[in-house]
């Protein structure tokens, strides 16, 4: 009896997956990808967005990318997955629309891809569930009015997660998370 094979798309969608959990499950903690760059964001939309989902990304080569998981383009106002792999000063402010739920669904909130860079930037101090006593993650490329805007907007249950990509590697920030830029 022959077993199935896993296919190499299969083992990075997995490979993918598993970093985004072990990633939001341990937020500011650093994991590995199987793609790099602008593929990373690739792996990362094969790993959660499908047909089911609906995805927005201002960014016209990641959209050729987005377009093949077979989800929906919506607004920003709409998507469940948004992705910025360069994140403007002149955009954060229209992320205010991005869903945050609700508290009858606050699942219904959308989950924020944003382009970095790791280890160097400002210094984010971070605390709540998932985190012993605080961790330090530093991180540049991510305009401070974003940070600042993330406090306005979480308040759980309502809010958005955030993964961080810097190259190969990602980070999570669940809603919960409590972030201070020092």
């Amino acid at each position: 009896m022959s077993h199935p094979s896993i296919t190499e798309a299969e083992t990075r969608t997995h490979q993918t997956f598993t970093a985004l959990m072990w990633a939001l499950s341990h937020p500011g903690k650093i994991y590995s990808l199987p793609a790099s760059g602008l593929a990373a964001f690739g792996a990362i939309a094969d790993a959660l967005v499908d047909l089911e989902t609906s995805y927005y990304s201002s960014h016209s080569e990641l959209q050729n990318l987005l377009v093949r998981t077979g989800a929906r383009a919506r607004s920003r106002g709409e998507a469940m997955y948004q992705f910025y792999p360069a994140l403007r000063v002149a955009t954060v402010s229209a992320l205010a629309e991005a869903p945050i739920g609700t508290y009858a669904f606050p699942d219904e909130s959308a989950t924020l891809i944003l382009g970095c860079t790791f280890g160097a930037g400002r210094a984010l101090r971070l605390s709540g569930p998932g985190i012993a006593t605080t961790a330090d993650l530093w991180v540049d490329g991510i305009p401070d009015s974003f940070w600042e805007l993330r406090a306005q907007i979480c308040r759980y249950p309502l809010g958005w997660d955030v993964v961080l990509v810097g190259y190969d590697r990602l980070a999570g920030l669940p809603r919960t998370t409590r972030i201070e830029v020092v």
